[in-house]
């Protein structure tokens, strides 16, 4: 029943509906008859008998227990009879595509009030755009799909390809050209890596951790090795079809005996006597999106080294599902290659040169995963200052305690330092060739990486402490708590451990030392 047909009644009047056969109570200024419901509810029978509570405003009681999405179940609205007398409901959930108010939830160049000199007006318009479409396409799919573990509905992958998302999460690039981004909102020339930006961590807001994953996150770190080093007899079968939603791939590096160690990688790829096939041997381990994909970039070891080939799901080729710490709706695979024939056509790059295609993949790998880290964290800060404000303890707001506080610094402090190195960092890029970024930013970029994860990890046990129990608990107010402290160490391990890459950095440091340089 919409608002303006519901009954006004009188504070007066709920009060005397605050018996076990006849209970109503009030929450931001609605009234509900959970005469029925009491026997149903989780908590018990006790909670609702409350003096406090029966036939009285129990706003404070029940948002110190329940998420506002509770409300929003047509269960729950069922139970609505009126509204208070003059009253209107002052407190909302989840709008979407609307900017949060909450301090901190946003990075500063969508706060009212700041500036940035990195976003355009075309930015703004953009970041609008994508956030409704997130929340519109995105968000439901997500949170059911990581319940269930089955991979992302078709659905949302063709409502992705109707506005050239597949495209545009790889980045500027010729792979844009002829295409209608984001219903020609930019256009393919001016698409930049902002634009990227803003659309990886729109969806990072928007998903969950396996769920971002899984929603075809092996394709952007799967298919650059094929744009930039495909055939174009490859390139022109393959890219249209991963690009539109119709087939699927991922990158196949890692492996039980070999991770960071890519040289040590033992899966091997032989020429057949007619020099026409590569005969591929090997497993390999951890592969997002693995279960379902249908084309895999697997580096090899071969007589001249170390090779990079695209693989097509057929004979000789078994995949099977992995069970990590965040759901199977990633696909994670382990995935066996036994006597899998291929044409050497599919070689990408040169034979024995998959060291540079791999190398020149992580940069942009890195940078997208510091995109999701950053805004994770956000989300993370406008969780734990919600629950502070309206948390009591001791007859105030959980927040009144300094030790709380010292967290929620910490947490700001670290949000607020990855999102500028970030956007520092995104700015070279816009103004780097590619040959540049390799050059320059590869340290920079690893840094980054190592940096934005460790104080992720760092944010998720403050978060717990200050949620507590509720910070364990895969339902309630600490779910999301909950999730993103179990699952923050995929962030830490994927492109590369955080101290390996933090080594690189300072390699590449070295590695730049000028040879006139003395105290």
């Amino acid at each position: 029943m919409a608002s303006n047909q519901l009954k006004q009644i009188t504070r007066d009047e709920v009060a005397k509906h605050n018996q076990p056969d006849d209970l109503w109570i009030i929450i931001d200024a609605r009234v509900f008859d959970i005469s029925k419901f009491k026997a149903l509810h989780p908590g018990g029978l006790s909670v609702l008998l409350d003096p406090e509570v029966a036939g009285q405003d129990a706003t404070e009681a029940f948002f110190s227990l329940h998420r506002y999405e509770v409300l929003e179940k047509p269960q729950y609205q069922r139970l609505q009879v009126g509204l208070i007398e003059g009253e209107t409901p002052s407190i909302h959930g989840r709008i979407a595509g609307e900017l949060s108010k909450v301090p901190y939830a946003e990075p500063s160049w969508l706060a009212s009030g700041y500036h940035s000199p990195y976003y355009s007006e075309g930015h703004r318009k953009f970041q609008k755009a994508v956030r409704h479409f997130f929340d519109e396409v995105v968000y439901e799919d997500a949170i059911a799909r990581e319940a269930d573990g089955k991979r992302p509905s078709q659905s949302v992958i063709d409502k992705m390809t109707a506005v050239n998302m597949h495209a545009m999460r790889m980045g500027p690039g010729k792979h844009l050209q002829g295409r209608v981004l984001m219903n020609g909102l930019v256009t393919p020339e001016t698409f930049d890596y902002f634009h990227e930006l803003i659309i990886t961590q729109e969806f990072a807001r928007s998903s969950l951790r396996g769920y971002g994953d899984g929603l075809l996150g092996g394709k952007v770190i799967g298919l650059p090795p094929v744009l930039n080093f495909g055939s174009e007899e490859v390139k022109a079968k393959v890219v249209p079809e991963v690009l539109d939603g119709k087939k699927f791939i991922c990158l196949a590096i890692s492996e039980a005996q070999a991770g960071s160690d890519v040289m040590g990688l033992q899966t091997s790829a032989v020429k057949s006597e007619d020099g026409k096939e590569w005969i591929i041997n090997g497993s390999k381990k951890w592969i997002t999106n693995g279960t379902f994909a249908d084309y895999f970039t697997v580096g090899c070891k071969t007589e001249d080294g170390f090779t990079v080939i695209l693989v097509e799901r057929g004979p000789g080729v078994e995949t099977k599902q992995i069970k990590t710490s965040y759901s199977t709706t990633a696909g994670t695979a382990y995935i066996t290659f036994d006597n899998v024939r291929v044409p050497v056509g599919n070689t990408l790059g040169e034979d024995g040169g998959g060291i540079f295609v791999i190398l020149s993949n992580f940069n942009h790998e890195r940078w997208v995963m510091c995109c999701a880290s950053a805004r994770s964290q956000r989300g993370i800060i406008e969780e734990c200052l919600k629950w502070t404000t309206q948390r009591k303890v001791f007859g105030k707001p959980l927040h009144s305690q300094a030790v709380i506080r010292a967290k929620m610094a910490g947490m700001i402090s670290r949000a607020e330092s990855v999102q500028n190195w970030l956007e520092n960092i995104t700015y070279q890029m816009c103004n780097m060739t590619y040959r540049q970024q390799a050059n320059k930013l590869a340290g920079q970029i690893a840094f980054l990486k190592s940096y934005s994860t460790g104080c992720g990890q760092d944010t998720a046990r403050d978060a717990v402490q200050v949620f507590g129990g509720r910070g364990i608990t895969q339902t309630g107010m600490g779910r999301y708590i909950e999730h993103y402290h179990r699952t923050i160490p995929f962030d830490a391990l994927l492109g590369g451990a955080e101290d390996v890459l933090a080594d690189l950095g300072v390699r590449q440091a070295l590695r730049d030392m000028p040879k006139d340089s003395r105290l």
